[in-house]
């Protein structure tokens, strides 16, 4: 087993892989975060935050629109890692920051083409393996859900697939969204409003893709967080796989990752790991 790859309980894993396999294909769904989990965490040695950090640290919207949204990242993003902070007390705060930073993308004249210029800037990246991953789960009807806080939300996501050629009719996403105007500009957002604290708190139940997936029981869980095992809270599930990527810092959060995840992917890993687990479970 390759180092980067540290399996939390090898004996239960292989359990539940061979339920899974024996339970059929068809019994399968996946869900996913997005931003440093199907993108990479680091592009040219440069640590992504996510794909609203490239738009905020761009020269794409008003001149003050960069120093506001700092502003509010430092401001709530030590919230946000503190660990003597209360989970209601950073869900509140996490609420306010986006809100806060919705209402400034708007004034600033956020545009959909402003979002197109963020993921063509070659500024993020999807992960080596995703476009196999996107493909096999495809061509096996599997159903993958994005479920993704992004500030930029549906619209990037949809853009960085459609640039692929792989917005596939499998693929269901839940994330923030804005209205746009006849010329694209964001003039509102739609709630509800996703975080990185209240991923548990969206329930799938609500969308119309529920019905596809109900009876899929048996489920893969992708994230880069601690918060992202809460994904799937709220889903009547039978079987679960859950492969966290540790992108940094690995020393200080690798206990944490390795309670919470079965598979933990070090040093922002590529995808071969996972492609190859769903090849075995599905064969």
């Amino acid at each position: 087993m390759p180092k980067n790859i540290i399996i939390s309980n090898p004996e239960n894993l292989e359990k539940i892989k061979k339920a899974i396999s024996e339970a059929g294909t068809e019994k399968i769904h996946v869900i996913a975060d997005f931003d440093r989990t199907l993108t990479k965490a680091f592009v040219n040695d440069k640590k992504i935050f996510s794909i609203l950090s490239i738009l905020r640290d761009g020269n794409y919207l008003t001149q003050d629109y960069a120093l506001k949204a700092h502003e509010l990242f430092n401001k709530y993003h030590p919230i946000e890692i503190d660990s003597k902070i209360s989970i209601n007390e950073k869900k509140k705060a996490m609420r306010e920051w986006w809100i806060s930073h919705f209402n400034l993308l708007i004034k600033s004249g956020l545009n959909k083409k402003d979002i197109k210029k963020v993921v063509e800037s070659g500024n993020s990246k999807l992960r080596e393996g995703v476009l196999e991953f996107l493909d096999f789960l495809h061509e096996k009807k599997i159903p993958l859900i994005i479920m993704s806080s992004s500030g930029l939300g549906i619209e990037s996501i949809k853009i960085y697939l459609e640039n692929e050629g792989k917005l596939y009719d499998n693929i269901h996403i839940i994330s923030n969204t804005f209205e746009w105007d006849e010329k694209g500009k964001a003039i509102s957002f739609k709630e509800p409003i996703l975080h990185g604290m209240n991923k548990d708190e969206t329930v799938i139940h609500d969308f119309p893709f529920f019905d596809l997936i109900k009876n899929r029981k048996n489920v893969v869980l992708l994230g880069d967080s601690l918060g992202d095992v809460g994904m799937v809270k709220g889903f009547d599930y039978e079987n679960l796989i859950k492969i966290g990527f540790l992108n940094e810092e690995a020393e200080k959060n690798l206990e944490a990752f390795k309670e919470n995840y079965d598979v933990v992917l070090l040093n922002d890993s590529n995808m071969d790991y996972i492609n190859e687990l769903l090849k075995e479970i599905t064969s």
